[in-house]
């Protein structure tokens, strides 16, 4: 999804004011459970609902 967007994972840390080490471990599947918080900005920046975000 963030790549579709054109995004690279440091960019979209960035703009959603979350930690890149964040980033990469949810897309790594190393974070299975991102706080509501992070999930929140992330869906924000990318434009898309948390529950598009969680599929």
């Amino acid at each position: 999804m963030r790549e579709t967007k054109g995004l690279s994972q440091e960019k979209l840390a960035r703009l959603s004011d979350v930690a890149n080490n964040t980033i990469v471990k949810i897309e790594a599947g190393k974070n299975k459970n991102p706080t509501l918080d992070t999930l929140k900005k992330v869906a924000k920046v990318l434009g898309v609902s948390i529950d598009e975000l969680t599929k």
